[in-house]
């Protein structure tokens, strides 16, 4: 849009984004954040006329109008082949956001081999699980991962391990040490519902107690928020 510049962007090779559908919907895939600011001096063109901008650049594109609500637009259009969601929020003030999602499927990465050999030599290894937002439930995205994790003690029948859960300093350190605990005992859960002994696995919640990164940055917070396997 015209006077309007990127204020912040962010790209994660693979994540999600919770679009503003009724029901809510919970896309996979690249994830974009961009920020835009209508520079200082520039005349408010208005959320709607935004808003409509952008659905009308879709609709020429193939795209389609998925869910639509001041101050938000949800929308849905294949581009080569990839699906992407893309929600544009645009109201009376001078910010507009938009979030987008390349819809993909993740590809795991760490294997259970790799999870044997930094147990033996290190003790442990953290694990990146992703759950909801101040909440306890794992992602869909994460369920290879816990797989992962399965097979490695299907392997080794004789190991034990804990399951720590870490956070960042967002919040408060109670209700942190409280979500880290709950998040331990969820991923612990999930691995016990596949046939791992429940006797073979301790979960443990340290909130923001024991951070491996800064949590000044985006990145180090990233770090922080973590799952850790410990031998036992």
């Amino acid at each position: 849009m015209p006077g309007y510049y990127i204020s912040s962007y962010q790209k994660q090779g693979f994540g999600s984004f919770k679009f503003g559908t009724q029901p809510p919907s919970v896309i996979e895939g690249t994830y974009y954040k961009i920020n835009y600011y209508l520079d200082t001096g520039e005349a408010h063109p208005g959320g709607l006329a935004v808003r409509r901008n952008y659905e009308n650049a879709i609709k020429a594109v193939g795209g389609e109008i998925v869910f639509a609500k001041d101050p938000y637009t949800v929308m849905k259009v294949n581009v080569d082949g990839v699906e992407t969601w893309v929600q544009v929020q645009a109201g009376t003030n001078r910010y507009m956001y938009m979030n987008i999602v390349e819809r993909t499927a993740m590809t795991q990465v760490i294997q259970a081999n790799e999870m044997a050999k930094a147990l033996e030599t290190d003790g442990f290894i953290p694990l990146d699980v992703h759950f909801d937002t101040g909440k306890a439930d794992i992602l869909p995205d994460s369920m290879p991962l816990i797989d992962e994790i399965v097979k490695l003690l299907q392997s080794q029948p004789a190991l034990k391990v804990g399951v720590e859960g870490h956070t960042d300093n967002a919040g408060t350190a109670a209700g942190n040490k409280t979500l880290s605990e709950a998040r331990a005992k969820s991923v612990v859960a999930a691995i016990v519902a596949k046939g791992i002994a429940a006797n073979r696995l301790a979960a443990a919640g340290y909130g923001q107690e024991r951070p491996i990164g800064d949590n000044r940055t985006a990145a180090g917070r990233a770090m922080n928020r973590r799952v850790e396997l410990v031998k036992r």
